[in-house]
């Protein structure tokens, strides 16, 4: 398995060595070092976060940098990476490592029946380590049931930042894609769904950062953007 594992990176100086780190050991112990690649997406962060990555490079060789210096969203900026990634099977993964990369052995058992596998927080079998403050888990909550009832019924949790996609899916879907921001999880699960493709939601382990670019408003709009791309598959917008 050639394997690509993009993370957005806004502001990540103080989380994203961790998480490099973490999976330049889980490449290593699966015996994947020449079969992989970690795209970086530099989203305009203001902090240190390109001189770190690029010294940490000269351990990790894997690591591919994509230095945007205007901030454009992180939709944009994983859609970027997806697109300019190389491996038959891709990783969308945050850089604060709320859902480990040790997780990936669970998603690559379901390979070669699905097309696109998830990581979910909120399966009878997922664990949550170290919660959201209860303002935003009532308000994720509320925001999920919006999302089930307008498009995608049946996934229990469509924000988790894990999520792996057979590469051609990945291709077809992130080329249309014109969420730049928060709701682009809904907006490719929506499209992996209207295409026919085979979606697995699988129990992960994860764990709260409060140190989270997720604003208050954010909430709102992703509402908004929901009900947009219903309006949107009612119009044929992605025929």
């Amino acid at each position: 398995m050639k394997l690509s594992i993009v993370i957005p990176v806004y502001n990540e100086e103080y989380r994203i060595k961790n998480t490099l780190y973490d999976i330049l050991d889980y490449l290593k112990i699966n015996n994947l070092e020449n079969e992989s690649e970690i795209v970086l997406v530099n989203d305009g962060s203001k902090d240190n976060s390109v001189t770190l990555i690029n010294k940490i490079k000269q351990d990790i060789p894997q690591i591919r940098l994509i230095d945007n210096e205007v901030n454009q969203g992180k939709g944009a900026v994983v859609r970027q990476g997806v697109l300019e990634s190389l491996g038959d099977w891709i990783l969308f993964m945050d850089a604060d490592n709320s859902t480990n990369i040790k997780e990936l052995d669970k998603f690559i058992t379901y390979q070669d029946k699905y097309d696109v596998i998830i990581g979910s927080r909120d399966l009878p079998e997922s664990k949550v380590i170290v919660s959201q403050n209860i303002l935003k888990r009532i308000l994720g909550d509320l925001g999920n049931l919006w999302i089930q009832l307008l498009l995608i019924g049946g996934i229990k949790d469509t924000q988790c930042g894990f999520k792996f996609f057979k590469r051609e899916v990945a291709i077809k879907v992130f080329k249309i894609l014109s969420m730049k921001k928060w709701s682009f999880d809904i907006e490719i699960l929506t499209l992996t769904k209207y295409y026919g493709y085979k979606i697995k939601e699988v129990a992960v382990i994860w764990k709260n950062d409060e140190r989270s670019n997720v604003k208050w408003n954010d909430y709102i709009q992703v509402l908004l953007d929901t009900l947009i791309i219903k309006i949107r598959l009612i119009q044929g917008f992605y025929k």
